[in-house]
């Protein structure tokens, strides 16, 4: 998985003094931004982010904070710059954003 948007400006934070552990945002990340490792949740590919705020929207301690919407709308803004279409990596070869 090659997604990645523009180089250090994701909105996505992480609290690692909130974070339980729990996995949601694993669980629910398209582009594997997250890992679990040694007992403790790291961002190990933070510049894939396309910012969708599944990750805030379901972790359960508020530990996440993402401007959601961002990555899909940079998606959309290449597209129509590009003549193609909007793609922001979340499907299995599927076009559109979500």
């Amino acid at each position: 998985m090659n997604n990645l948007y523009l180089k250090n400006i994701v909105t996505l934070k992480l609290d690692k003094e909130a974070c339980v552990k729990c996995g949601m945002c694993i669980n629910v990340c398209p582009h594997e931004v997250f890992e679990l490792k040694n007992s403790k949740l790291e961002m190990i590919n933070r510049d894939r982010c396309m910012e969708c705020g599944a990750c805030q929207i379901n972790c359960p301690v508020g530990a996440i904070s993402v401007k959601a919407g961002v990555g899909c709308a940079y998606a959309m803004i290449k597209g129509a710059l590009t003549g193609t279409e909007p793609s922001c990596g979340c499907g299995d070869g599927d076009s559109g954003c979500c």
